[in-house]
């Protein structure tokens, strides 16, 4: 599958510098909050806004928001789907996420199956992602039926990455779920990016609340690190988090 225009302009941006995501959650921020803060975080210097949740979105109340959104601000709004509800034909891209240490087939292959067809009929951009689960996950792990990835096992979190990679997809997104207590650790991304390699594009996110530890696992290899729960508490606190990722070189020491 090709790589489109969303996809294109945020490898060449990481190329550069670690990217920071932006991830609005519509269950929990209605339509106009979305578009105030989607015009904040762009001016802190966030570089796409995510749209989705785990529980209790509706097509609709997503379409809202997203149609807010791209009002308020000119990033590129992408799709992060906690199942095919998830899906609007108002994103400029989706991660097309498979669930890959699930225990349930339909959050690793049944799910998108159903959801491939949506996507081709509204033509949205769809980026290929492996989508691991660190710890108990949050409600993402709880509702994907997972079998997290031992805080401790850096090996099998990288594995996992690896694993991504050579089913072709172009994306790792190493979760430790929203409002998780410990992030996922500097030597997790650390081991996926020496077995995978720069070609992957891995994110991470959950847990993460200040800079210092932004710029810990940035250095680790990450290439984008995702925000939610902070934007929905404190969108100002995130700003130190968004400076701190672009200060950084990506594997600096």
């Amino acid at each position: 599958m090709r790589v489109g225009r969303v996809e294109e302009e945020l490898r060449s941006k990481a190329k550069e510098r670690a990217l920071h995501f932006s991830l609005i959650d519509p269950d929990k921020t209605g339509p106009s909050d979305a578009g105030s803060i989607a015009s904040k975080l762009e001016a802190m210097g966030t570089d796409a806004i995510l749209v989705g949740g785990s529980i209790g979105v509706s097509e609709r109340e997503l379409d809202e928001v997203i149609i807010e959104i791209k009002r308020s601000c000119s990033l590129p709004v992408i799709l992060f789907p906690g199942n095919i509800t998830g899906i609007s034909r108002y994103a400029d891209a989706i991660l097309f996420m498979s669930l890959l240490n699930s225990t349930n087939p339909y959050f690793i292959t049944r799910a998108q199956l159903l959801g491939a067809a949506i996507i081709r009929k509204y033509d949205i951009e769809a980026i290929p992602t492996g989508y691991i689960i660190v710890g108990s996950g949050g409600a993402a792990g709880y509702v994907g039926y997972a079998h997290g990835v031992p805080y401790d096992r850096a090996d099998i979190g990288g594995l996992y990455v690896l694993l991504a990679k050579y089913m072709g997809m172009r994306f790792a997104y190493l979760e430790a779920g929203s409002g998780a207590p410990r992030p996922v650790p500097p030597t997790m991304v650390r081991a996926a990016r020496n077995l995978a390699g720069e070609d992957i594009v891995i994110m991470v996110g959950g847990g993460i609340r200040d800079g210092e530890t932004a710029a810990s696992i940035v250095k680790a290899g990450a290439n984008i690190i995702v925000t939610g729960t902070l934007i929905e508490r404190n969108p100002d606190k995130v700003s130190n988090i968004i400076r701190a990722v672009k200060s950084v070189t990506r594997h600096s020491s």
